[in-house]
């Protein structure tokens, strides 16, 4: 069925940028919704974007609106996070998801289609 690989965390200074990759295969991406989700250490996991390939719909969390910004490859079948102007905050470990695209909520479903094994975000200087 459908696997997720993430990739393009690592160590940044604060003010830096980097761009993440949820990278699909086993399915298209034409019924999914792909959901981006973080978790800072000591903290609740938190929806932080979504991506819906059929329509092109997208959402950015308001905790990130305007450095964070979600596009995507339909020939690549993969999404794209790119993060702007990081911050200490922004630490965590990064995973992303997926969901059909009608499914009632999509940051906070019960369960996933398919998750990623996670890529890891250092701000630091």
């Amino acid at each position: 069925q459908l696997q997720l690989v993430e990739s393009g965390g690592g160590l940044v200074q604060p003010g830096g940028s980097l761009t993440l990759s949820c990278a699909a295969s086993g399915a298209t991406l034409d019924f999914y919704v792909i959901v981006w989700f973080r978790q800072a250490p000591g903290k609740e996991r938190a929806g932080v974007s979504w991506f819906r390939s059929r329509d092109g719909g997208s959402n950015i969390a308001d905790s990130v609106k305007g450095r964070f910004t979600i596009s995507a490859d339909n020939g690549k079948n993969t999404v794209y996070l790119l993060l702007y102007d990081l911050k200490s905050e922004d630490t965590g470990d990064y995973r992303c998801a997926a969901i059909k695209y009608y499914a009632p909520t999509y940051y906070y479903a019960d369960a996933y289609d398919s998750w990623g094994q996670g890529t890891r975000v250092t701000v630091s200087s």
